[in-house]
């Protein structure tokens, strides 16, 4: 799993998940990607799963809905 923040330098995080997807490596592929943004919108939210990313998680991050989207990706732990 991959928490991806969308305000990186150089590439944003939508075009580094872009990237990931369309990589010939079955394993980004499949790989769940999380966005992590403060921006938590419906737009944002959106864009996300436009770029190919699994879902999204607001900051400053609550830790129950951390825990669900965990849980939801991997399991229960």
């Amino acid at each position: 799993m991959v928490f991806m923040d969308i305000q990186i330098p150089v590439m944003n995080g939508y075009e580094a998940a872009r990237e990931n997807r369309a990589s010939e490596r079955e394993d980004l592929k499949k790989i769940p990607i999380i966005a992590m943004s403060a921006d938590a919108f419906s737009d944002d939210i959106q864009k996300a799963a436009q770029s190919g990313m699994n879902g999204h998680v607001a900051k400053p991050i609550e830790i129950s809905k951390l825990l669900a989207v965990l849980e939801k990706w991997i399991g229960n732990f």
